[in-house]
């Protein structure tokens, strides 16, 4: 059998993930703070807060999903355990 490839490790303490483990990660990662940067543009957060704190909503949970999917089952870890 073989064995499950995570695109992103999980912390070593506390709850979540940490930097991107795979290139795959990597592009992930790239794309959401492309689509940051490009939104603070489209959306500018001087002329409308509103819209802009739901693009950037939408984005983080989109992220999280993809982190939730391909990183490393989250739970809490204490160091090397």
């Amino acid at each position: 059998m073989t064995e499950r490839k995570y695109w992103f490790s999980a912390k070593r303490y506390g709850w979540g993930w940490s930097l991107p483990s795979s290139w795959e990660g990597r592009v992930v990662l790239a794309i959401f703070l492309g689509l940051m940067i490009v939104g603070s543009f489209i959306v500018p957060p001087s002329t409308s807060t509103g819209a802009f704190v739901a693009y950037v909503a939408i984005l983080v949970a989109l992220f999280f999903g993809v982190c939730w999917l391909k990183g490393e089952p989250p739970r809490w870890r204490w160091g090397k355990d």
